[in-house]
């Protein structure tokens, strides 16, 4: 996780939110990251991550069991190709029963796969390479997103 972490922080334009205590941020997000394009180094107020880690189920979401110790998702927003080719489905369009909580595989997010997200719990060799390759193109996906608004205002 610290190792996607600080890849991620490399990226250009990159911030990485790490909520913790005394930071104002709701506790449930604690210990939690969240990656957003931002080349001015402050949070966006009205732009989802483009990527996320969870450590913990959420109320909502708890297929992937994460609450043991050691336990962990990488959430990543990808085209709805990318979606289709890792998944085999249409985002929309879900219909295969999975296994959330199965570490290493590339697969729908429980919650949010619908909206084209993928996850992963803890990657591991089978998985490291494309959650490197999503987490570079998601980066330049939102980047994109924000030069077009920037092109706009």
């Amino acid at each position: 996780m610290e190792q996607i972490i600080e890849m991620v922080q490399g990226f250009d334009g990159a911030l990485v939110v790490t909520p913790g205590p005394g930071d104002g941020l709701p506790e449930l997000a604690w210990g939690d990251a969240f990656f957003y394009y931002a080349p001015d180094g402050r949070m966006p107020q009205h732009v989802q991550p483009y990527a996320t880690i969870v450590t913990k189920n959420y109320p909502d979401d708890t297929a992937s069991d994460l609450d043991p110790d050691g336990r962990w998702r990488i959430n990543i927003h990808v085209d709805p190709a990318t979606f289709r080719d890792l998944t085999g489905e249409v985002a929309r369009g879900l219909t295969r029963p999975r296994s959330y909580e199965t570490p290493d595989a590339v697969m729908p997010h429980p919650v949010y796969g619908p909206l084209g997200w993928i996850a992963v719990v803890n990657p591991g060799d089978s998985t490291i390479d494309t959650v490197t390759h999503l987490l570079r193109a998601a980066h330049a996906a939102a980047r994109a997103r924000y030069d077009r608004r920037q092109a706009t205002n």
